[in-house]
């Protein structure tokens, strides 16, 4: 019997702990415009599915140990549901597909919907569902191409003539375990690269918090919206031509200016951010479909009010020493660190960044347009994830840079998101143009939110108040002459002066034990 790989195991006991759910499915889908083969079409998904072995395997388990079960072809054939629809019914019917819940102990994580729009017959949508147990963002090139090749093959008449492939994925888990070795063995590179993370993440944060519009629930819904954004071809030049000159990469620049903004909002100085990474380090495993991406934690140091320049050193050298220690699975960390854990946020980081670089599939097929259809999941394994692609222009260059973020929607409201990506672009383009100047430098507020934010306690003089001196000596007054009185009314409640007073003692004790005296700063 041949176990899960790291990577699976973490998703099966996800399954056995929640039961069967849509969390960690992957929809697919594409509008196909013209006259489509649906039976060619149906032959084509077998056939994809009988390529790639991850797409026909199931998980049972044998005394509470799972293991892969690879299928026959001929038992795994997927379904593909037929459906009727007009363009104004399509979203509800998409949302509703996508929140199938697969039994991955017996049924194969891939199946299929063909929406027939109007009654033209030339307009349909493809949804193809795979749950992430099997497939990742890379898998998309390998599937698109072998699935439009099989389909036109099925189109004549024949087979695709595919090259075969070198490996599968159980070949993949079997040489994943040897690579690593046993972390018991001091020189094995598990046990290595272990002992890397254990130091570099000592003492990470349990978790950070942006400027939430709620306080996390007790148990996340993991309840997500999408929102999508466009910048344009200066900044994205402008941010290549830094990463160039510093020796660093786009995503470097993205992750340093993204710490920036998350600091300056209140984070803190130790931002722990997200990256997933291919795990395809072997080209034998380029064309096959599976769950091969990991994910590292990038521990980005912010403290010191360095420049932008001092913080891309930073953010590179840590970056370098991650790439180098990429194979530990992060669901193997997650074990071996054991942080505190919640139901209401994600271990070790809460913030994702990604920078897509997969290749595209090919999307071509005759007699049709083809054109990939955007289907939102509704959900969020994190407080926000931003993914971000690089667009080219006419020769080549950079043109632009577009992205969404997929957020929880149990601590954002879209506006707050939309007002987070608007800043986001106002840090990198304030780095891009000064990199050499100070973070606390770099401007995170528009002129409307800077106006607003001075404008507050702008107000008229109030009449009536006695006394003189600074604020603290007239409140103390008031409080020696009348501690009875109302100091705060607000909705259900009254604090007299001499509640207040006993509350603003208590806070000013804890903060002298913390250390924080005269001019010491404090976030409220």
């Amino acid at each position: 019997m041949t176990p899960l790989s790291f990577a699976q195991r973490r998703l099966w006991f996800l399954h056995r702990l929640e039961g069967p759910s849509a969390t960690y499915n992957m929809p697919w889908a594409l509008r196909l415009t013209g006259k489509l083969d649906v039976e060619a079409l149906r032959a084509a998904l077998a056939d994809v599915v009988e390529r790639h072995e991850a797409l026909r395997t199931v998980f049972p388990e044998t005394d509470g140990e799972p293991y892969q079960l690879i299928l026959d072809p001929k038992d795994a054939r997927p379904a593909l549901d037929e459906v009727a629809a007009e363009e104004s019914e399509l979203r509800p019917q998409l949302d509703a597909a996508v929140r199938y819940a697969f039994d991955l102990s017996s049924e194969i994580p891939v199946r299929a919907w063909l929406y027939r729009l109007g009654e033209s017959g030339d307009e349909f949508v493809l949804l193809l569902l795979i749950h992430h147990i099997a497939c990742d963002g890379w898998s998309y090139a390998p599937l698109a191409r072998d699935l439009m090749a099989s389909y036109e093959a099925r189109r004549e008449g024949r087979a695709a003539e595919l090259p075969e492939l070198p490996v599968q994925y159980t070949d993949y888990t079997l040489w994943q375990r040897e690579l690593l070795g046993d972390e018991n063995d001091p020189e094995s590179v598990l046990a290595e690269q272990v002992a890397y993370w254990k130091e570099q993440l000592a003492g990470l944060p349990e978790q950070i918090e942006p400027p939430f519009d709620r306080p996390r629930p007790a148990v996340s819904s993991q309840r997500g919206e999408i929102l999508t954004f466009e910048w344009d071809a200066e900044l994205h030049r402008k941010l290549s031509e830094v990463a160039r000159a510093e020796g660093a990469s786009l995503f470097m620049v993205l992750q340093a200016g993204l710490a920036v903004l998350l600091s300056r909002l209140g984070a803190g100085d130790d931002i722990p951010i997200g990256m997933p990474i291919a795990g395809r380090t072997d080209e034998a495993l380029d064309d096959l479909v599976g769950f091969f991406v990991n994910t590292l934690v990038m521990r980005t140091d912010v403290s010191g009010n360095p420049s932008f320049r001092e913080l891309l050193g930073r953010v590179r050298e840590t970056a370098l020493a991650a790439y180098a220690n990429q194979d530990v699975p992060f669901e193997h960390l997650v074990e071996v660190l054991n942080p505190d854990r919640s139901p209401n946020h994600h271990p070790l980081f809460q913030i994702l960044l990604a920078l897509q670089n997969a290749p595209d599939g090919d999307l071509h097929l005759a007699g049709l347009e083809v054109d990939p259809f955007l289907v939102p999941m509704g959900t969020s394994r994190f407080d926000a994830f931003f993914s971000v692609t690089e667009k080219v222009d006419g020769v080549g260059g950079p043109g632009g840079l577009s992205g969404f973020v997929e957020f929880s929607t149990d601590v954002f409201d879209r506006v707050s998101v939309e007002r987070l990506v608007g800043r986001f672009e106002r840090v990198l383009r304030g780095v891009v143009g000064d990199v050499g100047g100070l973070l606390s430098g770099v401007g995170v507020l528009g002129g409307v939110e800077r106006g607003e934010l001075l404008g507050l306690g702008r107000g008229g003089v109030v009449s009536g108040v006695v006394g003189g001196g600074d604020l603290v000596g007239l409140f103390e007054a008031r409080v020696a002459d009348c501690p009875g009185a109302l100091a705060v009314v607000g909705e259900g409640f009254e604090v007299s002066y001499g509640r207040l007073n006993v509350w603003a003692n208590v806070v000013a004790r804890r903060l002298v034990g913390l250390g924080v005296g005269p001019e010491v700063a404090v976030g409220v």
